[in-house]
């Protein structure tokens, strides 16, 4: 029986040297003498017995055994050597009494090359095992900027916690995500139970994954899980058969293609001009398109929900005979995937989701009701089954520091802002910086609505603000004149301006693509990249609305300075640029990127305050901190 066994696996390990050599690669096992860095930049640590993943071993220690098989471990020499019938003898053993004597190895950048026991490897890598017991020492690196450097050292602080070396990584991050994933605090330790659960469902995915296609992508298993986690959750996921991992794998197998992409996202700055000759917009017979917007709280408790009611409220007189909406309150993180499948029942063919905690909702829908187009409302989130959009409201904070600046007596301003996520930063600088192009002195007291502790009223009055940047519009059922740009006249404010989110324009010419039949031109089919609608005042989603108390020549400059933006003859974020740190852009023609204006994570020098750790945040704003968070605390 061994001989056989040592027959088939001769042949595989021919077709693998042949293989190599074809594609001018090393046929023979890596040897980790050959890869090691010089002696002294590198330490040695012992682990102990260790379960190490098969699929992990690399190659052997030393190069004595190396040409002994090929590189995916099957043995090459003759059937008529001494090494031959040791290895079929091995084989008998293996499937009478199971191998059980543990080998010895070192690993070097989680992967294993094997001292002793090479030939037990090999067997048990013919027989398809999952993993091997050995006794391991662990060649450390010294640190280095080089990614793979930087991941193997989150890896080793993560084993601290859970020793295992099943799963890796291709991006820096992803070992705290996991930990975040699986419901662990940083650094806290898993039990042998949870480690056991752990593998077993990474085991189901892993292989799943590679029968499905997974192999062809560039990206690890590990990577392709971690998306699955944060798609649908760990506990969800322990509790799936393979079959139904497997039937998840290929509906959002675009998922794990779009993480191969060093930038997933395809920002579309400006509506799609195109249009269908000859095609009218409508026929009579057409059916109406029943449009559903999912919202967080309401319009009446909400000013971010009233903006988008406002727009679904325009969409109806746009489209009165072909269209109609429904929309969904008090949506939460728990409920988002109920009300979707509520708007799929109901029979919506366009769902919008409004808010960045129900992206992950959104496109477990996508995934089940591809009939359904979805897009959910936030910045810089990589998704291919679902279109994301979002204003530049930071052109118009520009604006609205500039009427500050040019306000305000004292030099003195406060920006209120409520989390600190993806575009929110861009409009505090925005803010900031067109304030300083008006006054060179102004300074800009940031404050906090979502951070734990602090009267923002006391602190207003303790710096002496002039002029005060507050919520972006009125919520109906407070009643209250604390928003835009406003002066304080005593107890009373006093406002000068707001800025308008024009979501009916941007939701009108959204659907016009949908009617014309130019949707799809959006699609880039050659690169499989998530869209992002991106909008902002030349396409008039975004303006600035000024108050009857503002001087005419301060509306002037509004206007001038709206007009350039809207032409592309000027950015807001353009020239030399200063942060609370240093030069940000020394280059005066230059400009930020938009995807630098998205992640911004930085504070323009004339910003009094900081941003807050997610530490520092009420409980409320941990759903879009951990979505959209420009700190995640991981």
């Amino acid at each position: 029986m061994g001989r056989e066994e040592y027959a088939r696996a001769f042949k595989l390990g021919k077709k693998d040297y042949q293989a190599r050599l074809l594609r001018g690669e090393k046929p023979t096992l890596p040897v980790l003498d050959d890869l090691l860095p010089q002696k002294g930049s590198y330490s040695e640590k012992p682990l102990g017995m260790v379960q190490i993943p098969l699929e992990r071993v690399a190659g052997t220690k030393t190069v004595g055994r190396s040409s002994s098989f090929a590189g995916n471990f099957m043995p090459i020499l003759r059937e008529t050597t001494e090494f031959a019938a040791k290895w079929a003898q091995l084989s008998t053993s293996h499937v009478i009494d199971g191998i059980r004597e543990p080998i010895r190895a070192y690993e070097y950048m989680n992967w294993f090359y094997v001292e002793e026991g090479n030939k037990r490897v090999s067997v048990m890598k013919y027989f398809g095992a999952d993993s091997i017991r050995g006794e391991v020492v662990r060649i450390v690196p010294k640190r280095t900027m080089e990614p793979e450097n930087r991941i193997y050292y989150e890896f080793m602080e993560f084993y601290k916690a859970a020793p295992m070396h099943d799963i890796w990584f291709s991006r820096e991050g992803s070992f705290a995500k996991l930990q975040a994933a699986v419901g662990k605090a940083p650094g806290e330790c898993w039990t042998q139970e949870e480690l056991l659960l752990f593998r077993s469902v990474y085991t189901r995915f892993a292989a799943e994954f590679g029968a499905n296609g997974g192999g062809k992508l560039s990206i690890t298993p590990g990577d392709a899980f971690l998306s699955f986690l944060m798609l649908y959750g760990y506990d969800e996921a322990c509790r799936k058969t393979a079959n139904e991992i497997r039937e998840l794998i290929i509906k959002s197998f675009e998922e794990y293609a779009l993480l191969q992409e060093e930038e997933g996202v395809d920002l579309k700055m400006d509506p799609n001009r195109k249009k269908k000759p000859l095609h009218k917009l409508f026929s009579h017979s057409s059916r109406k398109l029943k449009i559903a917007f999912i919202y967080e709280k309401t319009p009446g408790t909400s000013a971010w929900a009233y903006s988008h009611e406002l727009g679904r409220l325009y969409l109806e007189q746009a489209f009165a005979d072909e269209v109609s909406t429904v929309c969904y309150g008090n949506g939460t993180k728990e409920n988002a995937e109920q009300l979707l499948a509520d708007a799929v029942d109901a029979g919506c063919g366009l769902i919008f989701t409004t808010t960045p905690p129900f992206a992950q909702a959104s496109v477990k829908a996508a995934i089940a009701y591809p009939q359904v187009r979805i897009l959910n409302c936030s910045l810089n989130t990589s998704h291919r089954y679902i279109r994301t959009y979002y204003s530049r409201m930071h052109e118009a904070k520009f604006l609205m520091g500039a009427i500050a600046g040019a306000m305000a007596e004292n030099a003195k301003l406060t920006y209120i802002a409520d989390y600190p996520i993806y575009g929110s930063i861009a409009n505090i600088n925005a803010f900031a910086l067109g304030a300083k192009m008006i006054n060179p002195r102004a300074k800009v007291y940031l404050e906090w609505t979502a951070k734990k502790e602090g009267d923002i009223e006391e602190k207003i009055r303790e710096n002496g603000s002039s002029c005060i940047s507050g919520r972006d519009m009125a919520i109906p059922e407070e009643a209250s004149r604390f928003f835009g740009i406003y002066h304080m006249d005593g107890e009373r404010p006093r406002n000068l301006a707001m800025p308008l989110w024009h979501w009916g324009k941007f939701y009108e010419q959204l659907i016009r693509t949908i009617m014309e039949g130019t949707w799809k031109y959006d699609e880039n089919p050659g690169a499989k990249k998530a869209i992002n609608y991106w909008w902002g005042m030349s396409a008039g989603v975004i303006d600035v609305v000024c108050s009857k108390y503002l001087p005419i020549g301060t509306k002037r400059l509004v206007e001038l300075l709206k007009s350039t933006i809207c032409m592309g003859q000027f950015n807001p974020f353009s020239g030399v640029l200063y942060s609370q740190d240093g030069t940000v852009l020394s280059d005066p023609d230059a400009c930020l990127s938009p995807e630098e204006i998205m992640t911004m994570d930085w504070l323009a020098e004339n910003v009094v305050g900081s941003i807050p750790e997610e530490g520092e945040l009420k409980e409320q704003a941990k759903p879009v901190i951990s979505q959209q968070g420009v700190k995640k605390g991981v």
